[in-house]
């Protein structure tokens, strides 16, 4: 069953970008909507960004599981990356700085002395053009991030396309190409899920599984050292399912790190990433991705964020799951390269299988 499962994404995967004629945004802000079945998701061209994703729980009640805003315009000042595409680095630099065939690149530092996901002003905070939309299959959002935009060398034509796979599967695929050097790329999706419902408190009853046995320890500004270590026997080891809360407060505010997935990111097969289930709604949400990492992040920054539908999102209201390549890449050799060559295009997939039981 999770052959075939596999072998339909992949198809559609491989398809989705040709189904329409390309139509452009026409520069402003404007909201998208996908719908199959029971399920429906809304996007912005802000940031490429998922605004709500509505599906049934057990019972058939619909709720919204991604944290978000009411007004569009509010996700121009967001500093909380919902729904986002991030990049042309997501994650951290170490030092807001990188060096590539000799030349160092300095870039914007916006979190302390680093980079985070791209800097000031990321991939998350400019406006994409839309390049096709059938509301029931599939939305593929572009832009062109011009050679030294937030440091960065080369021009990069980049895409990220939406769509449905099945009755109850959702796909993200993020491409970039270099249009002139070569240039480091880690695209990442930051959507915040709470699949009990966005509104319904903290995910600490949340049930995860994340199929890693390794993650990659960083210091005091959250910049990997470099080494891999075992998760066995420590607080990040989620390879059974356990309850989020279970031992997050035997960390200093929670859950903020790099996973190094098993058998993942050695080709362009997708591998099992994690899988969030909630008692409550019956819900589980399966990841699926083609990349080496995945970023556990447990919104521990929250502080009462004003959300939608008159919301108001608690510390740990929400989980990230952002399948990448491993932070600071750039800056340490023995970490998978971020390096994309002219003529070499990236592909990051991500696949989420949700059931209701």
């Amino acid at each position: 069953m999770a052959k075939l499962f596999l072998g339909c994404c992949l198809f559609l995967l491989a398809s989705a970008a040709v189904f329409a004629t390309p139509e452009s945004a026409d520069g402003g802000l404007k909201l998208y909507e996908l719908k199959r079945g029971d399920i429906t998701v809304k996007l912005t061209n802000w940031g490429a960004t998922v605004v709500s994703l509505i599906l049934p729980d057990k019972n058939g009640k619909l709720d919204d599981v991604v944290l978000g805003y009411d007004s569009l315009d509010a996700y121009k000042n967001d500093t909380t990356y919902f729904g986002a595409i991030v990049g042309r680095v997501a994650n951290r630099i170490g030092g807001a700085h990188f060096t590539l065939n000799g030349v160092t690149y300095q870039l914007p530092a916006n979190d302390g002395n680093n980079t985070l996901h791209g800097g000031p002003i990321g991939y998350g905070d400019v406006l994409w053009d839309v390049e096709s939309y059938e509301k029931n299959s599939h939305l593929t959002f572009s832009y062109i991030s011009y050679d030294g935009e937030e440091g960065f060398p080369g021009a990069l034509h980049v895409k990220a396309t939406y769509m449905f796979i099945g009755n109850n599967g959702f796909g993200i695929k993020m491409e970039a190409k270099p249009l002139d050097k070569s240039t480091p790329v880690n695209l990442a999706s930051h959507t915040y899920w709470n699949i009990r419902g966005h509104n319904s408190g903290t995910i600490l009853d949340h049930h995860l599984q994340i199929f890693a046995e390794s993650v990659t320890p960083v210091d005091h500004s959250l910049i990997p050292t470099g080494q891999i270590t075992s998760v066995h026997n420590t607080s990040f080891d989620f390879l059974q399912p356990q309850r989020i809360g279970s031992r997050i407060g035997q960390l200093p505010s929670g859950y903020d790190i790099n996973y190094v997935l098993i058998d993942a990111g050695k080709g362009k097969h997708l591998s099992p990433t994690a899988v969030v289930s909630d008692e409550v709604s019956g819900r589980r949400m399966e990841l699926w991705t083609n990349k080496p990492g995945v970023q556990f992040y447990s919104s521990n920054m929250f502080s009462d964020v004003a959300g939608k539908d008159g919301a108001v999102y608690p510390t740990h209201a929400a989980v990230c799951l952002e399948t990448q390549g491993f932070p600071d890449s750039v800056n340490h050799p023995n970490f998978p390269s971020q390096i994309v060559q002219q003529g070499e295009i990236y592909e990051h997939i991500m696949v989420f299988k949700f059931t209701a039981h």
